[in-house]
């Protein structure tokens, strides 16, 4: 593929479980090139301009392989949105909604793209995955699908997981505004 066909394709699959920037996507190009991990063919691009066409090697198979059998190491969390939630009580009623209805719209959304990549893997529409399929025998293509059908249910998990802690959240700040509990954010920043 060439660089702006991997962009795409990172676009429409792997960025929902991996965010990167598009500038990113070049530069590692060249450092695997330069590694061995790809080989470059250049190739004429209209009458003055050429594009790259990277293909993977063995070296890069080897390494792609040889992440995929070593374990993970989980890395700290930083969580922004369990972090504010922990000092709402510095917030105000309002903020402290507004920030839980917008956590739930992000997720609400993510649910649905999730929700409709898992049903588009399992009709085989995404056409990078068909793609996939193409290059590979018959008897892999069962274990393809169900591994991206996988990942992406643990996705749409995820959100869902969100949307109900963000509801939990709401209910918590009635409950809290309903008993009078006050919040720094309510007081007069004199009085506190």
């Amino acid at each position: 593929m060439t660089g702006y066909n991997l962009i795409k394709y990172f676009d429409g699959s792997v960025a929902f479980v991996w965010n990167a920037p598009h500038s990113q996507i070049y530069p590692e190009l060249r450092r695997m090139e330069r590694d061995g991990l790809v080989e470059v063919q250049v190739v004429p691009r209209g009458e003055r301009a050429e594009k790259r066409i990277y293909s993977i090697t063995e070296a890069g198979f080897q390494e792609l392989r040889n992440w995929l059998i070593t374990l993970a190491p989980y890395q700290g969390e930083r969580d922004p949105y369990r972090l504010r939630a922990a000092h709402f009580e510095m917030a105000s009623y309002d903020s402290a909604r507004r920030q839980l209805r917008e956590h739930i719209k992000h997720y609400e959304r993510a649910l649905g793209e999730w929700e409709q990549m898992i049903e588009d893997i399992e009709s085989r529409r995404v056409s990078l995955l068909r793609q996939r399929l193409a290059q590979r025998p018959d008897a892999e293509h069962e274990g393809i699908v169900a591994f991206r059908r996988f990942a992406f249910r643990g996705e749409a998990a995820k959100a869902r997981m969100e949307i109900a802690w963000g509801e939990e959240g709401l209910a918590l700040l009635d409950e809290l505004e309903r008993k009078g509990v006050p919040l720094w954010g309510e007081q007069d920043i004199a009085s506190i």
